[in-house]
């Protein structure tokens, strides 16, 4: 460190006169010259992903959804700190304007033949949809007024803190009914602080979904299934819990099971085996005790089968993956009917544990590494 300066070297050591702190933990990757040579080289004028899912609608209806992941300039919260869990930065660029965007949304039609057989639309920019330091006001008034026009159901995401009055009034005279995914993540103001370093409190979620509500716009509330710093028995317990006190105020509940995306602090602590990714039957046990909710329970597990994703032992994860896929459009708990495998005791076996021997980050094995490799130094 240069002499007399109070700068951190890649936001991870700190001066003698500035403390390290969470944020600098998060920053520092996304800070390295190669992570920021990276986010250069994405081109502003085309999306990130698109791609087409089975989708249920509100009347019970099926259909289908096209999903658009933005390159945008990213997450306020993580201009500023970041999630510890949340590695969407990987995927931004700092230049992005009003006329790529507007590209962008004009390749996803491209590429989708202009939404063909779609009634449904999400839009995902890798932070909040209206936020307008995020996104030009322009930009996000073409995609409302077009997709109400067209009669498309329509998806964005933001954070609680973002949902104020002035600009849900803004959203609803645009797209009247536009559904408002807000991740909350968990319901507990601990966990979002310590674990999640969310930024925002339960109470700040509770004064959006009033204000949603207000403006007669739905509710779509996600929830992170395992957070860092939680064993998987916890994790189970407490994600239950959450789904029956945030669903009977939302449209929808959202479940996300961790995935370890990279330049995360999960990366970190997974790269040091201090932290599992959560078992496929943790969500089907999650699934089994909370069915049914009011509203509808949806549950995407991300890289699911993968080391870095939701999954069992490698034999059965095709099976139990693509059952939780099922339930999320038919909302059937039969879905799970005739599941089984020798793994199941397994992971029955840690949850027990979990709940009765105090070891912080839980009992489990690593379902991917032998025992030769799981006892040695990372």
């Amino acid at each position: 460190m240069v002499e007399g300066s109070d700068s951190c070297s890649f936001g991870v050591i700190p001066s003698e006169n500035s403390p390290l702190k969470i944020h600098h933990l998060v920053k520092a990757s996304e800070n390295t010259p190669g992570s920021i040579r990276k986010r250069e080289s994405w081109d502003a004028t085309e999306p990130a992903v698109v791609y087409t899912t089975p989708e249920r609608l509100p009347d019970g209806t099926f259909s289908q959804a096209t999903t658009v992941i933005f390159r945008s300039r990213g997450c306020v919260w993580w201009w500023n700190s970041g999630c510890t869990f949340c590695g969407y930065f990987n995927d931004v660029r700092d230049d992005v304007g009003l006329e790529d965007l507007m590209a962008q949304w004009e390749d996803a039609k491209k590429q989708t033949n202009d939404f063909e057989g779609s009634e449904v639309i999400k839009i995902y920019t890798s932070g909040t949809f209206f936020e307008d330091r995020e996104n030009p006001p322009e930009w996000q008034e073409a995609i409302l007024r077009e997709t109400h026009e067209r009669g498309l159901r329509l998806i964005v995401e933001a954070r609680a803190e973002m949902c104020t009055p002035e600009k849900m009034a803004w959203v609803a005279e645009r797209h009247p009914g536009c559904v408002v995914a807000v991740g909350l993540e968990a319901y507990d103001d601990e966990v979002l602080k310590f674990h999640c370093n969310k930024g925002f409190s339960t109470k700040q979620w509770h004064r959006a979904v009033e204000t949603l509500r207000a403006n007669n716009l739905e509710v779509k509330t996600y929830l992170l299934f395992k957070p860092p710093f939680m064993s998987e028995g916890d994790a189970l317990h407490h994600c239950v819990e959450w789904i029956r006190q945030v669903s009977p105020l939302s449209d929808e509940v959202s479940v996300n099971p961790m995935n370890i995306q990279r330049n995360t602090i999960v990366d970190r602590l997974y790269r040091h085996r201090e932290y599992r990714p959560p078992w496929l039957w943790s969500l089907v046990e999650m699934i089994r005790q909370v069915h049914p909710i009011e509203g509808r329970l949806i549950v995407h597990p991300t890289a699911a089968g993968r080391a870095r994703g939701a999954h069992n032992c490698g034999k059965c994860d095709k099976d139990v993956a693509a059952a939780i896929e099922r339930y999320s459009v038919s909302c059937e708990i039969e879905e799970f009917d005739g599941l089984s495998c020798e793994c199941q005791k397994v992971w029955a076996t840690e949850i027990q544990l979990d709940g009765t021997i105090p070891a912080p980050l839980g009992v489990g094995i690593n379902r991917r590494m032998s025992i030769e490799d799981s006892l040695m130094s990372p």
